[in-house]
């Protein structure tokens, strides 16, 4: 009878552990956090036509602007809205080398790009 009463306490105390929310199933990465404009920032962004997203190693949350000119040949970051960054970045050019970039997508200064200034190849750099 005792066994009994343990095994009936150890079934009622797993069935007390909270449901899990919808989409979660106990493992994995939390989905990132949906960006609801709560703060000057977050409505002047919008009012720029940018969106907040989570960006970089640490995943703060930062306004992104699409440039309009993305993907536009360039030679030089005076032609862009953003950066002149090197369109090719299979092959990381030397730095110093002639080369023909493309005006960055959007605002977000984060991961791997060798930008491009006087039809020259700079340094690559790696932002986190």
């Amino acid at each position: 009878m005792k066994r009994l009463a343990m095994i009936g306490a150890v079934l009622l105390a797993a069935a007390c552990q909270p449901v899990p929310e919808k989409g979660d199933l106990g493992f994995g990465p939390e989905p990132a956090p949906v960006a609801v404009p709560e703060s000057a920032a977050a409505a002047d962004c919008i009012r720029r036509g940018g969106t907040m997203q989570s960006v970089g190693r640490i995943r703060t949350m930062q306004c992104v602007v699409r440039y309009a000119d993305a993907g536009k040949r360039c030679t030089d970051s005076d032609g862009c809205a953003g950066e002149c960054r090197a369109a090719d970045f299979t092959v990381r050019p030397a730095q110093g080398a002639a080369v023909v970039g493309r005006c960055q997508a959007d605002s977000n200064g984060f991961g791997c790009f060798t930008r491009v200034e006087d039809g020259k190849a700079e340094a690559t750099l790696c932002v986190d």
